[in-house]
């Protein structure tokens, strides 16, 4: 079973930057895909970065094209999203995910096994 902890969720204010972590356990040694995910109250859950453990191929959404930066450190299995230039419209509970089910991976969608419980980002403006 793979346990997904997210941290480093914090107020900042418009133009600040944050780092979120996500440590992983219960994942071997293998490698899989991993994504980070945002969700506001009333609205769906966005995928904004993935990445495939150890390195490799990044994805982004539009909207933090940019200004988001996904990262992995396959030996301490942690997963990384450092947010640069953050907007009062990044404001969310962030979540990390682990192992793609999509036919295509990694994904944007939800289409992930593992689920973090979350870390809220407020930014004022």
């Amino acid at each position: 079973q793979v346990q997904l902890v997210e941290s480093g969720g914090d107020s900042v204010q418009a133009g600040g930057s944050l780092r979120l972590s996500c440590a992983v356990a219960g994942s071997g040694g293998s490698y899989y895909s991993m994504a980070w995910f945002r969700q506001t109250p009333g609205k769906e859950r966005e995928g904004v970065a993935a990445i495939v453990t150890g390195g490799g191929n990044t994805y982004y959404s539009d909207s933090v094209k940019g200004r988001f930066s996904i990262s992995h450190d396959f030996v301490k299995k942690t997963l990384y999203l450092q947010m640069n230039s953050l907007a009062p419209e990044d404001t969310a509970t962030y979540y990390c995910a682990s192992h793609c089910t999509a036919s295509r991976c990694p994904t944007l969608s939800d289409a992930y096994k593992y689920w973090g419980p979350g870390t809220q980002v407020t930014v004022s403006s």
